[in-house]
């Protein structure tokens, strides 16, 4: 078996999640990689001694990886991806971070859940991913311009709104007047759009979400439209410029550069584990069903 390993580091919480990892995957002679700057982080914090072969680009990983291990957070797993790409390596997130709906594997399940790893009793839920295109080009959008929960074009150096003129497969839908305007996939729907009153979607559902943020258009609601649908964005504002960010990722577009936003022709596998289901991370993240009455 071969394993990927990526990861972020948090003070005292992570070091012991990390060194069970290790430690349960050597002693079954599993094959590890682990992200260049991540070990010499374990490295430095003496989580860890062995030099393990490393990765640092996304060619270094192809299909011979059976899963690619995500320690952290949510936002570790969309950093994840920009190794993964289309190679259709599956990945699971292990919680080490906050909320996590994608990290799922909570802190106090590693052992089980990494005997089913071993075993590979798991399934895969296909994610769906967005892509980006400007006119005119931009050379930053080139390399990556993919995201897995929502592309975003927001307002940048102002506090005065954009203006978000929306075409929905060259017809025409509306102008946003807003702070921005997020559109987000099944799995980003429990994101930033979620925060700013977008609905939750299950990862199934072949639909996308765009969702104003704090719009001025005050019947402006969220709108839920077919994955297959292209998007055309174009911004105008007071400032010169405003940002694009593709996940964690943010970039700077002079005003009036055309955006398309498309799905992309290949999908994120995500481990999805036994019992540890869509609808039971709802619940308990979300607090549904705390009622008393339940």
């Amino acid at each position: 078996m071969k394993v990927a390993i990526y990861g972020q580091y948090y003070q005292n919480d992570t070091g012991p999640i990390i060194k069970d990892i290790l430690s349960f995957f050597n002693k079954n002679q599993v094959e590890l990689i682990v992200e260049k700057t991540f070990l010499k982080v374990l490295h430095e914090y003496k989580i860890c001694d062995k030099n393990y072969p490393t990765f640092d680009s996304h060619t270094q990983l192809n299909s011979d990886f059976d899963i690619l291990i995500s320690i952290g957070g949510d936002g570790t797993i969309l950093r994840a991806i920009t190794y993964v790409r289309n190679s259709g390596i599956p990945i699971v997130g292990i919680n080490a971070g906050r909320l996590g709906f994608l990290a799922k594997v909570q802190k106090e399940s590693i052992e089980p859940f990494l005997q089913i790893i071993l075993e590979k009793k798991y399934t895969f839920s296909k994610r769906t991913l967005l892509s980006v295109e400007s006119k005119p080009r931009n050379k930053t959008l080139r390399e990556i311009n993919f995201a897995l929960n929502e592309i975003t074009v927001s307002r940048k150096d102002t506090t005065s709104m954009i203006t978000v003129e929306t075409h929905l497969n060259d017809e025409y839908l509306t102008s946003y007047w807003a702070d921005g305007l997020i559109i987000a996939t099944p799995t980003g729907s429990t994101g930033y759009s979620l925060s700013c009153g977008g609905p939750v979607l299950t990862p199934d559902v072949k639909s996308l979400v765009i969702t104003p943020i704090a719009p001025h258009n005050l019947n402006a609601r969220p709108l839920v439209i077919p994955d297959k649908t292209e998007i055309r964005l174009k911004v105008s504002g007071r400032e010169p410029q405003y940002l694009v960010s593709l996940d964690s990722r943010i970039i700077a577009m002079n005003n009036k550069t055309e955006l398309i936003i498309r799905k992309t022709p290949f999908k994120i596998n995500m481990v999805e584990i036994p019992d540890e289901t869509f609808l039971k991370t709802l619940r308990n993240k979300l607090l549904w069903g705390e009622d008393k009455r339940n």
